[in-house]
């Protein structure tokens, strides 16, 4: 999973399961009403019963009912503690069939999005909403049984029925999708084990691509409509990507297909389920937004993962590394095969100085179930180059596919792996656990000491930052560097260290920067100017004209901040700008036109449009970005209000942050305290409990 801090915590009562009782496959026929918000079906589950001393059998089932309970054709006693299902009778040693019927309100992992504004359409085609499904660090038993320890691997079969306009996404090979009234029952089979984390549905109005691997797996790409001119810069080098991962991995792909399928409002970036990546539609870009935030490092990583943590998936949350820490690296050398050496490089370069920075708070290692997100997949990562480092390329690649040959479809502990690292080259292990997984911190000096030994580009940034180059002594030398055809992030840094220069000392080597051309060059020069004389406006102004959409925004901020006579100028040429997603330069626009104007109907149509935006319908990264300018315009109007209240029902945890947090400011003046108790009494339920809870505070 990218940008995530997961643990997959095990519970006591399955562990002590997993050794006597072996489920085996698991099918269910389901129906997902999305007005009812609820999924009911029927189960038929078998497992193997290994210790007849056992006397109760665990399935995880959170506020879930359940009728019909059989086991090997009888009915039997069972319990529903609204948790987990309990069985105590009917199974015996060896085999055994449970079936069932089940209702589920799933309120986590199973996510209802835009069906309260497109339920009631009467023509389905017009439908916009999607669900779509997250299970890991939320647990797939909020919506199906199953299991949340990862150690009980089973194979999943699903039946899914679901209205006919939709396409319905699912693991595995898509065998049969068959007409039944209004609807479709799209059937999904697999033929290998996973962990009940990696079970994934996503359902939305979708076109789809397909191509082969050179392998022949077959791949689909999934988009909306009304992206369709984003596709190619979306997927760009996916198929590249692929071929490259299962040639350097060495194991052949160990699914029969793959897809990748963009939803609305994700919780993450994305998340590896087995066979079927599901993916944030934020990354879903155009040529120009593929220069700021594209999709390749995310796709590279959640393909790694087909491998590390759904092939081989680690015991427990102290080994989360293997996972993580695999995908991460993975990614970086996917990303090297498309961007170069350099680039592969300055990323190790820059996430060690992330790592050393973050180590002054952090001090959890890496061997912990409580390590950070930048622990487990950063530092995870560079644990992974030192072997590399140390025992070479093909020593490294023989002891990956020896592990994943060794414990496919199985679980695995970081002792495992390294067990086979030094079954293949001569490794002091003792000394590797000391220092990458035991020891707090990171260890910068040996990681630069390493980059450094491969890489001339780190070789000279390490030198330039660490003896600063004068504006003044070596001006030619900064310029030639600049002008120069090293890579981008000599030059960035370069431009950084002028920070605190005077304009007239630095103002050559801004100008050299613009000329490059390189659009990351550039847009270190947008960011480093915090002031613009007359006679560098014209220069700077070029960068209205990049294509980055982040550029564009920082240029258009500043120029309209320091120029007012030029404002209506710049307002004209940004008029018709959109930007990410996100819509970050669209939303820009309306904050500074607004306070530019002075025509009260202008100002409400400015305002109309900027509050439109912050409608539940809208994803949450959007209503933040509008609400931000509506605040930060003191616009904190009752539906301003009433949009940060009903911010408090999203499934996001960011974003329900962010409206908690503007809520207790605005909270501390009675009026708008008393608005926000006006409007608590419509609220839905979970919005007024959230709402009442920060008015008691």
């Amino acid at each position: 999973m990218r940008f995530a801090l997961l643990f997959l915590l095990l519970p006591t009562a399955l562990l002590a399961q997993k050794p006597r009782v072996d489920f085996k496959t698991i099918f269910a026929a389901i129906e997902i009403n999305p007005v009812k918000r609820n999924v009911a079906g029927t189960g038929s589950y078998t497992f193997d019963v290994i210790d007849k001393k056992i006397d109760t059998i665990r399935i995880d089932a959170q506020k879930m009912e359940f009728t019909q309970v059989r086991i090997n054709g009888r009915d039997v006693k069972f319990k529903n503690n609204q948790k987990q299902l309990l069985l105590y009778d009917g199974f015996k040693k060896g085999e055994n069939t449970l079936t069932f019927h089940y209702e589920a309100f799933p309120t986590q992992t199973m996510y209802f999005v835009n069906w309260d504004f497109t339920a009631d359409v009467l023509n389905p085609e017009e439908l916009s909403g999607q669900i779509w499904t997250q299970g890991q660090g939320k647990y797939t038993s909020h919506w199906l049984p199953s299991f949340d320890d990862v150690n009980e691997k089973a194979v999943f079969n699903l039946d899914i029925t679901f209205q006919k306009s939709f396409e319905v996404v699912a693991n595995g090979q898509l065998v049969s999708r068959n007409p039944s009234g209004d609807n479709f029952v799209w059937q999904y089979r697999m033929k290998d084990p996973m962990s009940s984390y990696l079970v994934a549905i996503a359902i939305g109005h979708y076109e789809k691509k397909m191509t082969h691997s050179t392998s022949g797996i077959p791949l689909y790409f999934y988009y909306e409509d009304e992206d369709k001119r984003r596709y190619e810069p979306t997927y760009r080098y996916s198929k590249e990507v692929f071929d490259f991962l299962e040639e350097e991995i060495g194991y052949p792909y160990p699914w029969e297909v793959y897809r990748q399928v963009p939803v609305r409002d994700f919780l993450y970036a994305g998340m590896e389920n087995t066979s079927a990546t599901i993916f944030s539609r934020d990354l879903v870009v155009d040529s120009i937004a593929y220069n700021d935030r594209n999709y390749l490092n995310v796709n590279a990583h959640e393909l790694a993962h087909q491998w590390f943590g759904d092939l081989v998936t680690a015991t427990s949350g102290k080994d989360h590394w293997l996972q993580e820490g695999f995908a991460t690296y993975y990614a970086l050398l996917a990303e090297r095969k498309v961007l170069g050496d350099d680039d592969f490089y300055w990323q190790l370069l820059k996430t060690a100085q992330q790592l050393k920075a973050a180590a002054k708070t952090d001090s959890v290692p890496l061997w912990n179930p409580k390590a950070s997100s930048l622990t487990f997949y950063q530092k995870g990562a560079w644990a992974l180059h030192a072997i590399r480092h140390r025992i070479g390329r093909e020593k490294f690649n023989k002891a990956v596919k020896n592990y994943l040959e060794k414990y496919a479809f199985k679980n695995v502990t970081t002792d495992d792996f390294l067990a086979e690292v030094t079954a293949v080259a001569k490794f002091d292990t003792d000394a590797f656990k000391k220092t990458w997984l035991e020891a707090p911190g990171f260890p910068l000096a040996e990681a630069e000491a390493m980059l450094v030994d491969e890489s001339a580009l780190a070789k000279q940034y390490v030198q330039l930052r660490d003896h600063k180059l004068s504006p003044e002594k070596d001006r030619d030398e900064m310029l030639k560097l600049i002008r120069g055809r090293v890579h981008y992030p000599i030059k960035e840094l370069l431009l950084y260290q002028l920070l605190e220069q005077p304009f007239e000392v630095k103002q050559p080597m801004l100008s050299a920067a613009l000329k490059t051309g390189d659009w990351r060059v550039r847009q270190a020069v947008a960011s480093t100017v915090e002031t613009i004389p007359e006679g560098f406006r014209a220069e700077y102004e070029t960068l209205l004209n990049d294509k980055s959409y982040e550029t564009q925004e920082i240029a258009l901020f500043n120029l309209w901040r320091i120029f007012p006579d030029e404002r209506k100028r710049y307002l004209e040429l940004s008029k018709n700008w959109v930007g990410f997603q996100d819509k970050n330069l669209r939303l820009l626009h309306l904050s500074l036109a607004y306070a530019t104007t002075e025509d009260k109907a202008e100002k409400f149509s400015m305002y109309r449009e900027l509050l439109a935006y912050t409608g539940t319908n809208y994803d949450s990264g959007m209503q933040q970005n509008a609400l931000e300018k509506l605040i930060s315009l003191d616009l904190k109007t009752e539906d301003v209000l009433r949009s940060l209240a009903y911010g408090l029902g999203n499934h996001r945890w960011q974003f329900v942050k962010f409206c908690k947090d503007n809520i207790r400011i605005l909270l501390k003046e009675k009026k708008h305290r008393d608005v926000f108790i006006k409007i608590r009494a419509k609220l839905p339920i979970r919005e007024k409990t959230q709402l009442q809870r920060l008015l008691e505070e």
